[in-house]
């Protein structure tokens, strides 16, 4: 029997309305997805101009940096090309996964494809995400020019107004911070004086062209004549800072990671969360990549028997003497350099080298004999592990060549010290005997600048060093030595002070370092030289039982030892001075004063800070109340070329002539100042007893006496006869006895 449709109703006569219609499942499950299978596109603008010809060598070569970050192929690449022949210089490329298009974004977006073009790489769907009708005006708009502003010059501080060439410093004491122009003997010039510019401690620039103010927010530059907010670098709850040696850049660090809330963040991105460190940009004010801490297994263990966390090394993040590379250890496997301002990973991977304790880079260019080619060195030292010996390697960059190695055996510990212009590296090696129960102290000395860079091992030194220090633009240097090393909490031990320097040789070449005098049963523990050599100091801080400072000349201009007639060097004590509770030394960047300084962050007592010159005469006392920080202001390079300072230096006693008698006219003008000050006074109380005396006249008047209170006896003197004499009668008291009577 075939079925009836009787039952059901006639569409042409059922009365209903579409819009009551629910077919929103059904639009779910079959409606078209736009952005479905484009996600997995992204547009790459920036390429270089190509045909059909060229068009097939242009997209092998751009292969080679899509397939860095996913998989892709040759017909998955599509370059349109116009109606002229020519391509559009973009490109439209397809990944295997949308995962693989945003690396693409994030990686090779800004990356330079050869010297004339650089790639912007965008997801396919943001095209009609911030594209879409409505959001982008048809119509062009210039946009609106601000007026132009001058800006204050940062470094106007380098000319003294009062053209003396004086050097400013800051203060920190209690919750106030100062800038003053340093005066000599004379109390220091206010510039600046201002309560709770920083929360936790103030920084100076490298340069000197920025002060440093630390916040709970984060970091604040300072500058100009007004001392206005330059830059603000927020990072919550910064503890730390370092730049960059040519200013260019900035390192923080907190030890709590950064956390991106809801709102966000007005600087830092969700790629920044869980980060400690931020690297910034000081030009832009803009975070150029963030890291998280290393956690690096430690070899001691707490009560509880958990591995102890290493104590951070700071600076994490190591600088180039040029601002190119900026490095950081990963101890005991790899040092990863990275090039700025892209702050990719140099040739794309770190640096593996097994052991390696630690490494510090050039503070200059180098300039080896023989190599021409631009470079930045950088040292470092692995310990003995197994049968292999310990070894310290020299490493050029960006070719990430060894250029130098050295194994050494026995050893305990080993720093690394590169003298200023790095012409010198010395590796201060700590070796133990056999037992292991004794130190002894060599220092391998890199002449890098030397063709293959040959290596002077000075092991004359039967102890322990427990200081070094080169000395600046030069070749000499210092180390303290020790019999033993002991526990930082018991009394220090006693110290001796050592004196090296080269040995004259014909010609410019440098001859081997020879020992010139040690000073014994010393308790000095620190290393100060002027910034412009010559002059150094050796004292003792930190200590409770000891503070001596010991000034040394090492060109003294006196006779010289006939000993030292083969040194480049003629050592000599100048001055000896004490201050109680010494913690810091400073000199400024002219080498001309030294400040000493007691803060209260070690310790209460006596705190303040004491001025000498570089001959240690005292030139002030100051002591100051919850006294923190003092710290000279830093000069930039000097923009003279070497001739023109050694012409300078040639001519320096007549330069000399000139200061001396500005300081003389200073020093009489200072006396004449005080002349004119007493003469003011004088003046000043003459005015005030005239004033007085007409004050008692005009009452002796009222009174209806005589103006001068002597007039009755002149005019009796007066009326009397010549030969008549007045008597005048005196009545003198005299005690001629004296007794004393006690009654009972």
């Amino acid at each position: 029997m075939a079925p009836s449709f009787d039952h059901l109703p006639d569409p042409e006569e059922d009365e209903y309305d579409e819009e009551e219609l629910d077919i929103s499942d059904l639009r779910e499950r079959f409606e078209v997805q736009l952005e479905q299978g484009l996600d997995t596109f992204v547009v790459i603008d920036g390429l270089p101009e190509v045909n059909e010809d060229t068009k097939p060598k242009l997209i092998k070569f751009l292969l080679r940096k899509l397939d860095s970050v996913g998989q892709t192929k040759k017909d998955s690449i599509h370059m349109p090309i116009g109606p002229d022949g020519k391509s559009f210089k973009f490109a439209f490329v397809e990944y295997s996964s949308p995962a693989e298009a945003i690396a693409a974004c994030k990686a090779l977006d800004g990356v330079p494809l050869d010297k004339k073009h650089t790639l912007r790489v965008n997801k396919l769907t943001d095209i009609d995400r911030y594209g879409r009708e409505g959001r982008i005006d048809e119509n062009y708009t210039p946009p609106k020019i601000e007026e132009f502003t001058e800006k204050e010059h940062l470094r106007s501080w380098l000319a003294d107004p009062a053209g003396r060439g004086r050097d400013q410093f800051v203060m920190y004491k209690d919750d106030r911070v100062q800038v003053f122009w340093n005066n000599e003997k004379d109390a220091p010039e206010s510039i600046v004086d201002r309560q709770h510019w920083t929360e936790s401690f103030v920084q100076w620039s490298p340069q000197g062209t920025f002060l440093t103010s630390m916040h709970q927010q984060g970091v604040q530059l300072w500058g100009g004549p007004s001392w206005t907010r330059q830059k603000r670098f927020a990072h919550p709850f910064v503890n730390l800072v370092d730049f960059s040696p040519g200013e260019k850049y900035l390192t923080t660090w907190s030890n709590r990671p950064i956390s991106i809330g809801e709102e966000g963040h007005p600087a830092l991105s969700v790629d920044d969360d869980g980060k400690n460190y931020v690297i910034w940009d000081i030009e832009t004010g803009l975070p150029l990549r963030s890291f998280a801490n290393l956690d690096l297994p430690s070899n001691s263990v707490d009560a509880e028997g958990n591995p102890v966390k290493r104590k951070i090394q700071w600076p994490a993040f190591k600088w180039s003497s040029d601002d190119k590379y900026v490095a950081r250890l990963t101890q005991g496997s790899s040092i990863s350099v990275y090039e700025l301002p892209r702050m990719n990973l140099l040739d794309k991977t770190s640096i593996k080298i097994d052991g390696v304790m630690d490494f510090d880079w050039a503070p200059a260019t180098p300039h080896r004999e023989g190599v021409k080619n631009y470079e930045q060195l950088f040292c470092y030292w692995t310990p003995e592990i197994g049968s292999n010996p310990a070894k310290v390697g020299l490493m050029s960059i960006p070719s990430k060549e060894v250029v130098r190695t050295l194994n050494l055996f026995s050893v305990t510990d080993a720093k690394l010290h590169w003298q200023s212009d790095a012409s010198y590296l010395c590796v201060k090696v700590d070796r133990h005997s056999k037992s292991k129960k004794s130190l002894a102290t060599s220092l391998e000395i890199f002449r890098v600048k030397e063709k293959g860079v040959p290596v002077e091992v000075v092991d004359s030194i039967k102890d322990t060093v427990i200081n070094f220090a080169w000395e600046p633009k030069g070749d000499r240097f210092v180390i303290i030595t020790t019999a033993e090393v002991v526990a930082a909490t018991a009394v220090p031990p006693k110290t001796s002070v050592s004196f090296f320097c080269p040995e004259k040789v014909k010609g410019n070449g440098v001859g081997n370092f020879k020992h010139i005098r040690t000073y014994d049963k010393k308790n000095s523990n620190a290393i100060y030289w002027s910034p412009k050599g010559r002059f150094v100091i050796v004292a003792t801080v930190h200590s409770q039982q000891s503070f001596d400072m010991e000034f040394y000349d090492m060109d003294f201009e006196g006779e010289k030892p006939e000993s030292d007639k083969d040194l480049t060097a003629n050592l000599q004590l100048m001055n000896t001075a004490d201050h109680y509770g010494v913690t810091d030394i400073d000199w400024d960047p002219t080498g001309r004063f030294v400040a000493t300084s007691a803060s209260i962050w070690k310790h209460t007592m006596e705190n303040g800070y004491h001025l000498y010159d570089f001959k240690g005469e005292q030139l002030r006392e100051e002591p100051v109340e919850k006294f923190k920080q003092w710290l000279w202001r830093p000069r930039p390079p000097t923009l003279l070329s070497k001739e023109e300072q050694k012409q300078i230096r040639k001519n320096l006693r007549e330069y000399s002539k000139v200061f001396d008698q500005e300081d003389a006219d200073r020093g009489a003008s200072a006396d004449l100042a005080v002349v004119e000050h007493r003469r003011r006074l004088l003046d000043e109380w003459l005015a005030w007893r005239a004033n007085i005396e007409e004050d008692v006249q005009a009452e002796r008047e009222d009174a209806g006496l005589p103006r001068d209170p002597l007039e009755p006896l002149k005019s009796k003197m007066a009326s009397g006869d010549e030969g008549q004499a007045i008597e005048i009668e005196e009545i003198v008291e005299e005690i001629v006895e004296e007794t004393e009577e006690i009654i009972s």
